[in-house]
């Protein structure tokens, strides 16, 4: 099996809804695992564990002093997903650039190929005697 790619192990750390809270509060600053808990409806084991997912594709870094671990947001992480978007968007543009030159290019081509309508005949008045 191949090893998935930095910005894979980003994007399925972030697919979860609870890692994503995390990462998202830890944009605000630096907090402790038990700050981090507070919040959340699990148990702190089960917060080091995604703050370990976090930690593993480059998104949190954290320090231990004495008893508490203290996490801050790790920019490297964010910046490989940054860099895959801007990929992604170079290469849409390019694509969408090429498909608006062949549309024009086929609306010029249909524009030639099609000969202007002949102007409607003159009205004509209708026949003595008839009502119209």
């Amino acid at each position: 099996m191949l090893k998935p790619q930095p910005v894979e192990e980003v994007f399925r750390a972030l697919g979860d809804p609870t890692r994503r809270d995390l990462v998202e509060r830890l944009s605000a600053g630096s907090a402790t695992v038990s700050e981090l808990a507070r919040p959340l409806d699990m148990t702190l084991s089960a917060v080091v564990q995604h703050l370990t997912v976090l930690e593993s594709c480059g998104l949190v870094r954290s320090e231990k002093v004495g008893r508490t671990r203290t996490c801050r947001l790790e920019p490297v992480g964010l910046e490989l997903a940054a860099d895959w978007f801007a990929g992604q968007r170079a290469a849409w543009e390019r694509r969408l650039d090429r498909l608006g030159e062949v549309l024009e290019a086929d609306l010029a081509a249909e524009e030639v190929a099609t000969p202007a309508p002949a102007p409607p005949p003159p009205p004509t008045s209708p026949p003595k005697g008839t009502r119209a």
